[in-house]
Parts: C-alpha cells; sequence; structure tokens
C-alpha cells in the first residue's frame, strides 16, 4: 500500500473522505483484467463509496464541505480519499450508515432496471432469483418482493439461504450438487409453481444455472442475463426458445444511466423513495480495515459473503 498526494479537486469535482467503500465482483475481474472497462494502470479498485464532502471544486453548487455523501466512482475508492465528478455524488438517502450507503447503488440499480425495465416483472409472478446470497441476488429478493412477486431463491449454501429466507423470499433452493457443480433446482422449482415454471428468472451465475434454468421457465417467460459469476458463457438454445416463447434479455444497468442520464436520476430517485420508505434494506454481512483490503476480495471470491462486504479506510 502506497501514500500518495492527492491534488485539490478539479472545478466540478467535490474530493470524499471516504469511510465505506462496497467490494463488487467487477472490482475482482478489473484487478484480473477480465472486465469490460480497463482504468488505466496503476489503480485502486472500488467502485462504490460513502463518506463526507471535504472539499469542493470553484464549480459546485449543490454539496458543501460536511455533507454526508455516496457517489459512484468506477474504480480508486480503496483510499482514504478520493476527487469525484459531483454530478456522480449524491447525498446518503434515509437514515443509511456509511457502510450501507455505500452497498446499495450497484446492486440495487442493477435488480431494479432488471426487474422493471428489463423483465416487466408483475405482481403474482414467480421470481428465481439465481445467486440469491450475494449481493445482487439479494437486492433482487428484496426489490421482488417489494413489486408483489412470488420468489424463489437459490444459492449454495444452506446457512446463507436461511438469511434470504427470513429477509422475505418464499422459497429458498440449495443448488450445490455432490459433485460440487451447480444445478438440481428444476423439479423443485416446477414443483413450486404447480409445473409451470417460473415467469422471470434473474441469472448473474450463467453456465451450468443458465441451462436448468431453460428447462423451468413458464411460456412466455423472461431469462434475465446479469452476469457469470460461475465463469462459463451459456449458449442459448434457440429451439427451446422458439417453443416456450422465452425471451432471453441482457442486464448492463450501468449503462442506462450513462445513455440516459434523465432515465438514470429517474431510478436513482425511485430507489431512494425506497429506502426513505424502509421499503428495502441493504445487507452488510462484514466490514475490513483498508489494510484488510485483501482478505476482504479474497472473502468475495471464496464465496463466503453474504449480501456485501465492505472497506472502511
Amino acid at each position: 500500500m502506497d501514500t500518495l498526494e492527492l491534488s485539490d479537486p478539479a472545478p466540478d469535482e467535490v474530493q470524499i473522505r471516504i469511510r465505506a467503500c462496497a467490494i463488487n465482483f467487477p472490482d475482482i475481474l478489473m484487478i484480473q483484467g477480465k472486465y469490460q472497462f480497463a482504468p488505466p494502470l496503476p489503480f485502486a479498485p472500488g467502485g462504490e463509496v460513502a463518506g463526507d464532502v471535504i472539499a469542493t471544486g470553484s464549480n459546485v453548487r449543490d454539496l458543501k464541505v460536511g455533507d454526508k455523501v455516496c457517489a459512484d466512482t468506477r474504480y480508486g475508492g480503496f483510499a482514504e480519499a478520493i476527487n469525484v465528478p459531483a454530478n456522480l455524488v449524491k447525498p446518503i438517502p434515509g437514515d443509511l450508515d456509511y457502510a450501507k450507503a455505500a452497498s446499495y447503488k450497484t446492486t440495487y440499480i442493477t435488480a431494479f432496471v432488471a426487474l422493471t425495465l428489463r423483465g416487466n416483472l408483475q405482481p403474482g409472478e414467480t421470481l428465481l432469483v439465481h445467486g440469491a446470497t450475494g449481493g445482487v441476488g439479494m437486492a433482487a429478493v428484496d426489490l421482488g418482493k417489494h413489486f408483489g412477486a412470488k420468489v424463489i431463491a437459490t444459492g449454495g449454501d444452506d446457512d446463507k439461504l436461511a438469511v434470504v429466507k427470513a429477509r422475505g423470499a418464499d422459497h429458498v433452493i440449495n443448488y450445490t450438487l455432490p459433485d460440487g457443480s451447480l444445478g438440481g433446482f428444476r423439479e423443485e422449482v416446477k414443483a413450486l409453481t404447480d409445473g409451470n415454471g417460473a415467469d422471470v428468472i434473474y441469472d448473474p451465475v450463467g453456465g451450468s444455472v443458465f441451462d436448468e434454468s431453460m428447462r423451468c421457465i413458464n411460456w412466455g417467460g423472461r431469462i434475465l442475463t446479469i452476469g457469470f459469476t460461475s465463469g462459463v458463457w451459456p449458449q442459448a438454445p434457440v429451439n427451446h426458445i422458439l417453443i416456450k416463447q422465452i425471451s432471453v434479455i441482457g442486464v448492463r444497468a450501468g449503462e442506462v444511466g450513462r445513455r440516459n442520464p434523465a432515465l438514470g436520476k429517474q431510478i436513482d430517485d425511485d430507489l431512494t423513495a425506497l429506502i426513505e420508505q424502509k421499503a428495502i434494506d441493504p445487507y452488510v454481512c462484514q466490514t475490513f480495515a483498508l489494510d484488510d483490503a485483501v482478505a476482504a476480495m479474497k472473502m468475495l471470491t471464496d464465496r463466503k459473503v453474504i449480501g456485501k462486504v465492505v472497506i472502511t479506510p
């Protein structure tokens, strides 16, 4: 770990004393050089932060020193302070603490865009959430219940799934097979849906989980492709898509706001309202000091995290 001098914020930036930085799977992929966005080297990971404004650029009017804020940084959050464009910074919503404020945007925006804009989830439909013990999965369970869906959650650990069940999932399924691979949920999902299958499937896992999902989806159902934490890019069987009139839908939620800032702001406002109403509640399982960032990332890669893990510089 190095000590670097941080410049004053540019005219349209604010400088934030970081109190919390959430870790997401893309941080791991960036370090490995496998993510679609490659920061210039050298860089510090960490794309979601919360903290206190300690300086403002000359053009900044809506934020002031002392404000408690959260921000999207893409990278650079594993640090004590950071300069961030003011348009990416907002006051912490509701009464969230720093750790939860740093944890909600990536996961809940992903789930919100997936379930509303892309999946068109309707009250009374069955939502199957894979990887439900991770950050993006827990957010989907949270929002799915808020939107009135029946939620079936899958994961690979009974203790973690018990937490998801306690947070509102209607049913949980451990999809870890005896050989360590993922699957074996198809028949249980069909049994829980009178043989029909799920209406919407939220899949951040890919691989064999996607393949089996194609066998337990309702006619006219939607599979939302969120990511590939399994490391395997599945091949969609087009004949099955045709026969059951399935929609396989990609979700790249962060790009929505970048391409349509007005829509991005509306999504952010909607999530802020849900937080202020206490309709959703980000889940942080553990915090680590900045010096222990490697251990925190290993916890994520070893799949020991429930919800989110956070660095507290």
